[in-house]
């Protein structure tokens, strides 16, 4: 949610009084180094603990923030190129009919980018349910995450759980794509389908 809004901020907003300042922050995280990110984080979060008292050590809370910060560019970056692609004429239109603009988004905006949105949130998947760094900095005692579960277990040798566990990933991904893939297949069908009897009507 946090990166598509920024990305449509990017995208629509134009040059406002600190944009360099925004996409500079909404770029960072690309090319900042994670080591050097999870070092901040983790500064941050002890500097908060001790003047306010929040997060209580460190966990899921601190983990999850880390996660997103980690995820928001490149959830932007994705929304805000499709939604520079995008013709305006429709939203123009449900404007001129009586929508308002918040409807407009909702109605007509966020379906013309669903599919960038799906494509930000499987990115975003794929990048946190992989990191090792920041999850290392920004975990503590009784939170961890996978890749710190695997990567322990790994150091001590390999085991038939670790197996199993690659054995099932692989096996949910592959399937994901083919559902997926055939879901765009069939969508593309009906969608060509359409315009070719909007064409035989007109």
């Amino acid at each position: 949610m946090i990166g598509t809004w920024a990305g449509f901020v990017l995208a629509r907003f134009g040059r406002f009084k600190g944009f360099t300042l925004y996409t500079g922050m909404i770029n960072a995280p690309l090319v900042i180094p994670e080591v050097i990110q999870g070092i901040s984080l983790l500064l941050l979060f002890v500097a908060l603990e001790q003047m306010f008292g929040w997060p209580k050590g460190r966990g899921m809370v601190t983990i999850w923030i880390g996660h997103v910060m980690l995820c928001v560019s490149y959830v932007a970056i994705i929304v805000q190129s499709r939604v520079k692609e995008m013709n305006k004429s429709l939203e123009e239109a449900a404007l001129d009919l009586g929508a308002t603009p918040l409807k407009v988004f909702f109605v007509v905006t966020l379906p013309l980018i669903s599919q960038a949105l799906l494509s930000g949130w499987l990115l975003s998947f794929t990048l946190s349910i992989d990191d090792l760094v920041l999850s290392a900095f920004l975990s503590g005692p009784g939170s961890t995450t996978l890749p710190l579960v695997v990567f322990s277990r790994v150091r001590l040798g390999l085991n038939p759980e670790m197996n199993a566990l690659a054995t099932l990933f692989i096996t949910a991904v592959t399937i994901g794509v083919i559902v997926v893939n055939r879901m765009m297949i069939a969508r593309e069908r009906r969608r060509v389908a359409d315009m070719k009897a909007a064409f035989a009507v007109a």
